[in-house]
């Protein structure tokens, strides 16, 4: 069946808005930057069901092993027991708050990880059952209700609050994903990184708002995929910033980077980012936020034109 035509994408979630005929935006401090970090913590089972969905070559460890490839397996974990305090304490020293995306799975295993998170004040959002169960459009529209649902509901029941936001596993979505999450009540959703500011998906239930990340400063996509050096990757992002925020002085500009605890938690990579942050920071008219703030600055902008 041909894809129904319109202008921008060939499907329905969000209506197609070019940067220079919308309305001016503005942040609560008036600054034309905000920034974010959106940290990822993702348990890899070493057995997962037979029918889950992954990535045919998922990054960590040096190359696809026989099952269980204890490498890889154990090269991701680093983050849960390493990584993450010195990634966050990286971000806490530039006041930037961190904005963690929590599967299922490292919840129930990792349950101390969970206070230590809301004990620094993170906000925590949902991120499916586990890396190694990709959402797919191979799935049926009851089981993947059921996936948002039991990772929602498993994060509220530990940490006492219902995630606002929702990043998909490796930010793979099937067709029905944005409006089976506005359905479970999620306010935002971070799998589309298409833009510089926030917007509005157009879902049956209403109330989803896409908070794009900035896939090309990725730590995963740059280092990882792309072979950046860390030279390169620490002024990729310093060189974001610095013109988004030059930019933003027309109409305000959000930045959330992606960090992965297992790989920029690394001693040798957190320098690049901490010497980013510091060139970020040193602007001072950066307004540094969390999600869900962001997507309430947002609304609260639109809503007063």
């Amino acid at each position: 069946m041909p894809a129904n035509r319109s202008l921008g994408m060939d499907h329905p979630h969000y209506e197609y808005s070019s940067l220079p005929q919308r309305t001016e935006l503005s942040w609560p401090t008036g600054d034309p930057l905000a920034l974010g970090a959106l940290v990822l913590l993702e348990h890899y089972e070493w057995e997962p069901p037979s029918d889950a969905y992954s990535l045919r070559n998922p990054s960590g460890g040096l190359f696809k092993l026989p099952a269980p490839d204890y490498l890889q397996l154990t090269h991701r974990e680093y983050g849960h027991r390493v990584g993450i305090f010195r990634l966050l304490d990286t971000l806490e020293r530039h006041e930037v708050p961190a904005t963690v995306a929590v599967d299922k799975l490292t919840a129930m295993h990792y349950p101390w990880l969970v206070e230590h998170l809301q004990s620094r004040s993170c906000e925590l959002i949902g991120h499916g059952i586990a890396a190694s169960r990709l959402i797919t459009s191979k799935m049926t529209e009851e089981a993947e209700a059921e996936l948002i649902e039991e990772s929602l509901s498993y994060l509220e029941r530990v940490s006492g609050q219902r995630p606002q936001g929702w990043f998909s596993p490796e930010g793979v979505e099937s067709s029905r994903t944005p409006a089976l999450l506005a359905a479970a009540g999620v306010r935002y959703v971070c799998d589309w990184p298409n833009d510089e500011q926030p917007y509005q998906m157009t879902t049956p239930a209403g109330g989803l708002f896409s908070l794009p990340l900035f896939l090309e400063v990725d730590d995963e996509f740059a280092l990882w995929r792309r072979r950046a050096n860390l030279s390169s990757w620490e002024k990729m992002v310093a060189s974001a910033a610095h013109r988004m925020h030059t930019d933003g002085r027309s109409s305000a500009r959000h930045l959330m980077l992606t960090l992965r605890p297992w790989l920029t938690g690394q001693p040798f990579r957190i320098g690049a980012l901490d010497r980013a942050l510091s060139s970020i920071t040193k602007l001072q008219s950066v307004w540094t936020a969390r999600g869900s703030e962001i997507i309430d600055a947002f609304v609260a902008s639109t809503n007063s034109d």
